[in-house]
């Protein structure tokens, strides 16, 4: 199971909206958080991603929310740039970047996020 689903996306826009965008689509919301998983990933790698992703055989080990709220970020970003339907987009975009940010600032060392396992040398 992904670390996150669509239903989760419902904390950052509401199910209706993205029924609107998608046309009642949901791989592209399923579409939509894959690639922001691999987004997350590819910032990530410094850390034992299967721990924090899961993989198909093996479920998420480390619960973030962190972690979670970054990737949904990331996951609203690639569903709503499809569509403005009456959002304000320039709030995603920048909720976007900072996710973005953070994930930069985790890549460099900078910021060391707590529980995050590192990946075997």
């Amino acid at each position: 199971m992904p670390i996150i689903t669509p239903a989760d996306l419902a904390s950052n826009i509401y199910a209706e909206v993205i029924s609107e965008i998608t046309r009642s689509d949901n791989t592209i919301t399923e579409r939509a958080i894959a690639a922001a998983i691999q987004e997350a990933k590819m910032y990530l790698s410094r850390y034992d991603l299967a721990q924090l992703f899961g993989t198909d055989t093996q479920p998420v080990a480390v619960q973030d929310e962190y972690l979670c709220s970054l990737v949904k970020d990331l996951a609203c970003w690639h569903l709503l740039r499809l569509s403005n339907t009456g959002l304000d987009l320039a709030v995603y975009r920048n909720a976007y970047q900072d996710a973005v940010t953070v994930l930069r600032s985790s890549q460099a060392g900078q910021a060391q996020p707590q529980g995050w396992p590192y990946a075997d040398s």
